[in-house]
């Protein structure tokens, strides 16, 4: 059985838990040097980010990496926001969760929803959405299921679109709904401090 692999590591991880605005902020650090951080609602319990770091070549730790969450990282200084900032009117494609779904949002895609195609490619383990107008092509795998080795359901795919906006969800399996729960319980065991220490930020 896969399942219990990744829920092993996240066991094994060192962790440190901050309550902070609202949200439970935790912060994992692997035994191989990565970092992963995770921020929840702590009135509902909802995966607000997650980001991931590792080390660079020299040793040093990297930049964080969006898994979900705004894709644009507030911590930046505001040269370094100025010099990145793209054309306000290209696609933002960004992955916001529910509960229940895993969820991805791309705004600025002004087409009707006729226009759009959403598939799953099981070979390649990825979701790819396509236009008949050729104006948008995107490939994205869910890293999710990835990291607890199931595959992917096509029938688990729907995507509407309002206001500009290409929402695609997909249904989270049983298998990852279970293992949320149980780490939702583990979590909670972490003594979470009320203001922040040099581990839990994650700048």
């Amino acid at each position: 059985m896969a399942v219990p692999s990744w829920l092993e590591r996240l066991r094994a991880a060192s962790k440190t838990a901050l309550v902070q605005d609202g949200k439970r902020k935790i912060h994992y650090l692997f035994e191989d040097g990565k970092e992963m951080a995770e921020e929840y609602d702590v009135k509902t319990g909802q995966l607000v980010s997650r980001k991931w770091r590792e080390k660079n070549t020299l040793g040093g730790s990297g930049k964080w990496q969006v898994e979900v969450g705004e894709p644009t990282s507030p911590l930046l200084g505001p040269l370094e926001l100025e010099l990145i900032k793209e054309s306000s009117s290209n696609p933002v494609f960004m992955r916001k969760d529910t509960l229940s779904s895993f969820q991805w949002r791309i705004r600025n895609l002004p087409y009707p929803k006729e226009v759009y195609s959403v598939s799953v490619e099981k070979e390649q383990r990825c979701c790819v959405i396509r236009t008949t107008n050729k104006k948008y092509y995107k490939k994205f795998s869910i890293p999710d299921l990835d990291r607890y080795q199931l595959p992917l359901d096509a029938a688990a795919l729907s995507f509407t679109h309002a206001n500009n906006t290409l929402i695609i969800t997909y249904e989270k399996p049983k298998e990852i709904l279970a293992a949320e729960e149980q780490l939702q319980k583990e979590l909670k065991k972490i003594k979470a401090a009320n203001n922040g220490d040099g581990d839990c930020k994650t700048q």
